[in-house]
């Protein structure tokens, strides 16, 4: 690849990430802001975070990345877009098809941003000697989100997720952790002001405060991270969403900023609008085989099969009444459980 010589190294990797298709590149150091772990350890501490367990290992690195690899000297931040045009709540008002959040509606973007993240990084060792470089998608315990907005890519909403001035709230981020020393960028400050959409458009009321998640009633963490049947007072909320939810993201006003992904690979026709009963009749082979590039396939069949009938049963909708009965006969207890309670749910709210 050619570059031009004159140009800074910060420039010559920032042209990289975008010859690569990447939205936005950021640079700053590897210490985090003590009140972001403070907040982290208060999330932890009071159980917000539920079943996922990994987030208490190897604390000590998310507060000093140094203690992970002593080496780095500048985290390099990388913004992907993945926005597919539209009204990403379009499809929560059609019962008896499945609704799937939007970032999970084509390949698994673990594998498509490392795979560009990759090809930066081994470019950046060859414009500079003995350099060394580590590429993170979501792999390492990092704070992620608060290095984005030290690197000047966006910051952290009322909803907990990054926003950015250029792309809204549809990014995926991904860091490479470089031992070469370079210019930082200036952190980006908190634009939310007064706005309190993304709180108040949440179904199950998942947020305690501003920028405060109590991850347990997050309609994404319970169809994707949860195992075992959801809270029975919950269910009725998921609605028709099967794996993760939009409703906070997609009410921002930011979002006004948001452009149409260029990657296609996060765009795909085979999982917008899916029948709930062709979805809820999948047996593990079919699963795999349907979602063999999906970030789905990571929850197995048994799981999403539940989510499926949780929202079969918030369908009101008595055309799914054979496939109910058939699943109360599967050999996972926790679907057993939903296909019951979903019959139930029918019997009590159906329609015809």
């Amino acid at each position: 690849m050619f570059i031009k010589p004159n140009k800074s190294l910060k420039q010559k990797i920032s042209d990289l990430a975008h010859k690569e298709g990447l939205s936005d590149i950021g640079f700053t150091n590897p210490k985090l802001d003590p009140e972001e772990f403070k907040n982290f350890k208060d999330f932890i501490n009071k159980g917000y975070h539920g079943q996922m367990y990994w987030l208490n290992n190897n604390i000590g690195w998310r507060e000093n990345p140094k203690l992970m690899w002593e080496d780095v000297e500048t985290i390099i931040v990388f913004a992907e877009n993945y926005y597919k045009g539209g009204n990403p709540l379009a499809d929560i008002n059609i019962k008896d098809k499945a609704n799937i959040s939007i970032y999970a509606r084509g390949d698994d973007y673990h594998n498509v941003l490392k795979k560009k993240l990759k090809a930066v990084a081994s470019q950046i060792i060859k414009l500079v000697d003995k350099s060394e470089v580590k590429v993170f998608v979501d792999t390492a315990p990092i704070m992620e989100k608060n290095f984005a907005q030290k690197a000047g890519i966006g910051w952290q909403g009322k909803h907990t997720n990054v926003l950015s001035k250029k792309l809204g709230n549809w990014i995926f981020l991904g860091l490479i952790f470089t031992n070469i020393k370079i210019e930082i960028d200036n952190p980006e400050i908190n634009h939310c002001g007064s706005c309190s959409r993304c709180l108040e458009v949440c179904p199950t009321n998942a947020f305690i405060a501003p920028y405060k998640l109590n991850a347990k009633k997050c309609i994404s963490y319970l169809t994707i991270e949860h195992k075992g049947p959801v809270d029975i007072e919950l269910r009725s909320q998921l609605g028709n969403r099967i794996f993760g939810c939009d409703d906070c993201l997609a009410v921002c006003p930011w979002n006004k900023f948001s452009k149409k992904s260029n990657e296609l690979k996060y765009s795909n026709n085979l999982v917008d609008k899916l029948d709930l009963n062709e979805l809820a009749n999948l047996d593990d082979f079919q699963f795999k085989k349907l979602f063999r590039k999906s970030p789905i396939k990571r929850i197995g069949r048994n799981r999403f099969v539940r989510n499926v009938l949780y929202a079969i049963g918030n369908s009101g909708d008595l055309k799914f009444k054979n496939t109910l009965i058939k699943l109360t006969k599967d050999n996972d207890l926790t679907i057993v459980d939903a296909a019951y309670w979903a019959i139930r749910e029918i019997k009590k709210n159906g329609k015809k």
